[in-house]
């Protein structure tokens, strides 16, 4: 069944079809085994750090901060912190960690701020990736490959040049053996060995990619958020709230939301530039010394692609603070004030809205108190000014509030325990 916008909403000056989300199907057992894997730190090089550590449920499947700080931190959101003197992160995460409601429907194709991820037929084993090489045969899905890359990171998960077995694979360059050391891991652990048997059959080879396949099982069951209000509202007629729905129409209408955050999750899975602050450290190699982030550019390596990232969906998006690539607004109502004029935003930024753990020596404002970098950020915005009131942005405020879909809540939630016996992030 498919849904006309403008049956539903009177005003609405753009028609097009909304179709309800696809999701797959998965075996429960596969999901049971991914929500093990996604709690346990055995993942990471120095089995400390989890996937949930910076995609957890207490924070709307992100970390409540800007910037994360990986490995040499401990700790769950604002309270982690620096480990130690002697293990000290060698600098930010340097883009937001994203939330992860939605993500296995069909729709999706492409993964992280940038896109660096995304099917592609024109590439090798039909996805573009950041290793720009055919991924291992059999993943079931994008999601499913997009867990493969955290571990791989030296400041995420795979901690620094020779503290551990994958550290020193990722160093050299050997992602593939890097993938097959925390296989052998996990394969070693006595406790997962039947749980990799009853999922993909006895004796089974268990390799990199059947944990990925696990992982994007249970990221996609356990974080569908398809039962807001809004949901309601489409599925069955059900009426918002009085403000919430004055927000639908500024927010189908006069204010213009949609033309970028489209569809039934508000998102178009394109790219955009809209002149965002620049803050933290910047997608920058070890031997540069800027601290821009050029966004897609950084993938495509077109012009027209600079300082554009992924239109996120907003879907439970009052969860999941601060907000965009950087995390440079840590309230809402700020993010959707800096759409209305963002050459100004940007240009009198002030740093006290981003949300930053500390950790000495950071120069987290080396690219905004760069006078050419912001021109440049300036200039490619594709956003043009325009005038909201209080009331409007109050009501805007209202309607992303009917997105929000708090039955996740109640599914799986966090394991007691891991079959590592590691500690699990609570």
């Amino acid at each position: 069944m498919r849904w006309m916008v403008v049956a539903l909403w009177p005003g609405v000056v753009m028609a097009q079809d909304l179709a309800p989300p696809v999701f797959p199907d998965h075996d429960p057992a596969k999901v049971s085994l991914g929500q093990l894997l996604f709690y346990d730190p055995i993942l990471s090089g120095n089995r400390n750090i989890a996937c949930a550590t910076c995609h957890h449920p207490k924070m709307g499947t992100a970390d409540a901060v800007s910037l994360s700080l990986g490995e040499g931190a401990v700790g769950l959101g604002r309270n982690r912190h620096v480990a130690g003197p002697d293990n000290v992160p060698e600098q930010r995460i340097p883009r937001n960690a994203p939330a992860l409601f939605n993500l296995g429907a069909t729709e999706y194709s492409v993964m992280f701020h940038d896109g660096r991820l995304e099917i592609d037929p024109s590439q090798p084993g039909g996805m573009r990736n950041p290793l720009g090489v055919a991924l291992p045969e059999g993943l079931d899905s994008i999601l499913a490959a997009q867990s493969m890359f955290p571990v791989l990171s030296a400041d995420e998960m795979a901690g620094h040049y020779s503290e551990n077995e994958v550290a020193e694979a990722v160093r050299l360059g050997q992602s593939f053996e890097a993938w097959d050391r925390i296989a052998a891991r996990v394969a070693a652990e006595p406790g997962y060995r039947p749980l990799f048997d009853g999922v993909y059959g006895e004796g089974s080879e268990i390799r990199y990619v059947e944990i990925a396949n696990a992982l994007g099982a249970f990221m996609d069951v356990e974080w569908r958020a398809v039962n807001s209000p809004f949901d309601r509202y489409l599925m069955e007629g059900t009426p918002l709230s009085a403000q919430a729905e004055l927000g639908r129409e500024l927010f189908y209408g006069r204010a213009q939301c949609s033309t970028c955050h489209s569809g039934w999750f508000q998102t178009d899975h394109r790219f955009h530039a809209i002149a965002l602050p620049q803050v933290g450290p910047g997608k920058a190699a070890r031997f540069e010394n800027h601290a821009r982030d050029e966004g897609r550019m950084r993938v495509t390596g077109q012009a027209e692609d600079a300082y554009a990232f992924r239109t996120p969906s907003l879907r439970n998006v009052t969860l999941t603070a601060p907000y965009g690539h950087d995390g440079a607004y840590a309230e809402l109502s700020d993010m959707v004030r800096h759409h209305l004029d963002p050459v100004p935003s940007l240009m009198g930024y002030q740093g006290d809205k981003a949300v930053f753990l500390k950790l000495d020596g950071a120069d987290d404002w080396k690219a905004q108190g760069d006078l050419a970098e912001l021109t440049k950020i300036a200039a490619a915005s594709d956003l043009e000014p325009m005038v909201l009131n209080d009331g409007d942005i109050a009501a805007i405020l209202a309607f992303l509030k009917s997105l929000e879909d708090l039955d996740w809540q109640n599914r799986m939630g966090v394991p007691d325990s891991v079959p590592s016996g590691l500690p699990v992030d609570r």
